[in-house]
């Protein structure tokens, strides 16, 4: 398995990591990450194709809002939160807390 390129988060302007915030589908994908912690490729809950999805994680992973790293034959998903927090004090705090509170309606 290739290695993934993950960017330095000082790099990452805001509106990167917000335009990747911008869909439902990657906003499912980042409160399934901070509910669960991690989730392997073939572990979301979503209802998109595997190739479309696999589109959603890599643009999640360049706006540097994922790490992902190999576990066996899978792919770890996790949120780099405390680096984003650590950039952009409470941007992703407040998206997860709103995803959540989506969830619960």
């Amino acid at each position: 398995m290739r290695a993934l390129h993950h960017p330095d988060l000082a790099s990452v302007e805001l509106a990167t990591l917000l335009n990747a915030l911008a869909d439902p589908v990657r906003l499912q994908v980042v409160g399934q990450l901070a509910d669960a912690g991690g989730v392997v490729c073939g572990g979301f809950d979503v209802e998109v194709s595997m190739s479309t999805l696999s589109h959603h994680l890599k643009v999640l992973r360049e706006a540097g809002v994922v790490r992902v790293t190999p576990q066996g034959s899978f792919r770890q998903h996790e949120l780099r939160l405390a680096e984003i927090e650590e950039r952009y004090p409470g941007v992703l705090t407040h998206i997860i807390d709103s995803v959540r509170a989506r969830s619960q309606v």
